[in-house]
């Protein structure tokens, strides 16, 4: 995903607080059941069939968990607004 907008410091540290919040194990990763919790905050009228589906876009590297660049340029993007 690329970055449409120049972020600051701030911001991103910022970001890093939020996705550090998701990251429940604290493993510097993002997985399915944590995307699952942090959509079902975010966007509760999320569908189910979706979830996986944006989890897959978002993991760009396919590796099964969504890193900090990862969740940084999907976040950057505001998809979780929709």
């Amino acid at each position: 995903m690329s970055q449409d907008k120049e972020l600051t410091d701030a911001q991103v540290a910022e970001i890093r607080k939020d996705f550090d919040f998701f990251d429940r194990d604290l493993n510097g990763q993002i997985d399915l059941h944590e995307f699952i919790e942090l959509l079902t905050i975010l966007s509760p009228k999320t569908k189910a069939g979706n979830v996986k589906e944006g989890f897959a876009l978002i993991d760009e590297n396919g590796d099964g968990f969504i890193d900090f660049k990862e969740f940084l340029g999907w976040w950057n993007e505001g998809w979780w607004e929709y």
